[in-house]
């Protein structure tokens, strides 16, 4: 039932700032505009729901989620990662663009969905919070980390130069 709300709000949140290339604009939609299920965004509208709020007041951490889970896909398909060619049955944005663009684009949806929290949530306390949170939760200890260990796992590395257990992340 979500779903409409969050094509509409990703589709307005892809049309990105005069001054950025078009093709680097380009490559951010085609990620984040990829045809999925929207599970992140559902889910956050619907944790806003379940604690009594409007879940239509999650939509900028719905979208910002989503750029998040973009640039993650993106990163993940590239040569030095997975070197995926395909993503849901089409081509992976370095295959599709190349593999500079890919990266820039990854890269420029970190800092969209940051933006996107600071411009769009309102209240100055509870935007904080949410990019405080989300920055957590993409960072070293957590996507970033679980990144770098699912490569460990695949022994991807010639030696191992970092902290076995993790503790140098907090």
């Amino acid at each position: 039932e979500f779903k409409p709300f969050i094509e509409t709000a990703l589709d307005s949140a892809c049309q990105f700032a005069p001054g950025c290339p078009a093709r680097l604009a380009e490559a951010m939609r085609y990620a984040v505009l990829a045809p999925g299920k929207r599970l992140r965004p559902a889910l956050a509208m619907m944790a806003a729901e379940a604690c009594g709020a409007d879940p239509l007041d999650a939509i900028p951490g719905a979208v910002a989620v989503e750029m998040i889970h973009a640039y993650s896909l993106i990163h993940d398909d590239l040569p030095a990662m997975d070197d995926d060619d395909l993503r849901r049955g089409r081509p992976t944005c370095h295959i599709k663009f190349d593999e500079a663009t890919a990266i820039l684009a990854g890269d420029a949806l970190i800092a969209e969905a940051f933006s996107h929290l600071s411009e769009k949530i309102k209240n100055p306390e509870l935007a904080i919070e949410a990019i405080r949170t989300l920055g957590h939760a993409a960072g070293s200890s957590r996507l970033v980390g679980g990144q770098m260990e699912d490569l460990a796992a695949e022994n991807r590395f010639s030696s191992e130069k970092n902290a076995e257990d993790g503790s140098q992340c907090k």
